[in-house]
């Protein structure tokens, strides 16, 4: 089915995106994956590239459009190229609404221009080791000490975590307050008492740095309180739609990509003399995965196209993510398994991409969490 949703300026764009990846991204990344990090001068290519803080305003520096289509093209064309190292997604769609919505005049002049060039880079802190969707368990807080805070805790699996120039944090600011007792304290790279711990050795997405974060009585100025004092659960549920969205956009496009190598493979690879293809049970696979595929594309679609207009609800953002995410899991472990033992190799993109996808049931919310908050909503 020919796709409905992008006009010329979106293929132009997607244009420009794999020009910059084959540019200024792939020679690179097989290093970046040693590293377990990537260069900073990729951000500030990518910010002259014009890839940074596309909803940003023009006067900061960034492409004046909420239209989150060019997210979608940006997630995909990473997704297809198998570079999910190079964080960009984390750093637009998912930290970028905050500070476009929530900062101050001042806050912003302070910091998106730095967002928008990539000589700035941000993270979000959410989880702990004892606290990840249950946002009543968080236990970093900040004691408000007059015109500065005081903010002692720590965090964990925080993508951008080594890189991160610039830190949301979210911190009890109300010992007693439970979920609406949190507040958004930002944290900047320098200030005392904010220390990184070590660059976590997960099984996949190797380039992307992903840290603990210890926090010792920093010194944060009440100036950096990001929205209402006491308001980032409010904050935080208005922002996952679009995040989930984002992990969703890039799950579709890793299981569409997946199965186009496979069936490309298995028309190539033989057996028995004979090419995979003309076996009826291959056929039947990888007829079941395009059906999949095709229909969760077009239900992706119409999220992308609705969230674009601005009308696109928790809801089905969470069938999105958990469906979507789910896909992508199952799809390329049947791949993997046409691959066969070349499928185990990691010289093939199918075994990268077998790693590096794992995660995408599991951040974002994990999938027993996108059910639940279907589940409420029609069940109360």
């Amino acid at each position: 089915m020919k796709r409905q949703i992008f006009a010329p300026e979106h293929d132009a764009f997607r244009a420009t995106v794999r020009s910059f990846l084959d540019r200024e991204v792939l020679p690179y990344y097989d290093q970046w994956e040693k590293d377990g990090i990537v260069s900073r001068d990729v951000w500030r290519a990518a910010g002259k590239q014009g890839l940074l803080g596309f909803a940003v305003p023009e006067e900061y520096g960034g492409g004046g459009t909420p239209d989150f289509r060019y997210s979608a093209v940006l997630a995909e064309e990473f997704t297809r190229a198998g570079a999910p190292g190079l964080a960009l997604g984390l750093h637009n769609d998912i930290i970028g609404p905050y500070l476009t919505s929530l900062a101050t005049d001042e806050q912003k002049r302070r910091w998106l221009p730095g967002f928008c060039d990539g000589t700035l880079i941000t993270a979000i802190a959410m989880t702990e080791p004892g606290a990840g969707s249950d946002l009543q368990g968080i236990r970093t807080h900040a004691e408000d000490r007059g015109d500065h805070w005081v903010l002692n805790g720590s965090k964990t699996f925080i993508s951008n975590g080594i890189l991160a120039d610039l830190v949301v944090v979210v911190a009890k600011t109300t010992p007693d307050g439970g979920a609406h007792g949190l507040s958004l304290l930002v944290v900047e790279r320098g200030m005392d008492g904010f220390e990184r711990g070590r660059n976590l050795d997960k099984i996949g997405q190797k380039a992307q740095d992903t840290a603990e974060l210890f926090f010792h009585d920093v010194r944060v100025p009440k100036e950096n309180l990001l929205g209402e004092f006491n308001g980032a659960f409010v904050h935080l549920m208005t922002n996952l739609a679009q995040e989930r969205l984002s992990i969703a956009v890039s799950a579709i496009a890793a299981a569409e990509h997946l199965l186009e190598i496979t069936t490309e493979y298995v028309k190539e690879r033989e057996a028995f003399g004979r090419p995979l293809a003309t076996k009826q049970h291959i056929r039947f696979e990888i007829a079941e995965m395009a059906t999949e595929c095709a229909v969760t594309r077009a239900f992706l679609d119409r999220c992308i196209e609705d969230h674009a207009n601005g009308t696109l609800d928790a809801v089905h953002a969470s069938m999105a993510k958990w469906w979507a995410t789910e896909l992508q899991k199952r799809v390329t472990d049947r791949c993997l398994q046409l691959h066969g033992g070349y499928g185990y190799m990691t010289e093939y993109p199918i075994a990268r991409a077998f790693t590096d996808g794992r995660i995408q049931t599991i951040y974002g919310g994990t999938t027993e969490i996108m059910k639940e908050i279907i589940g409420r909503s029609l069940l109360g």
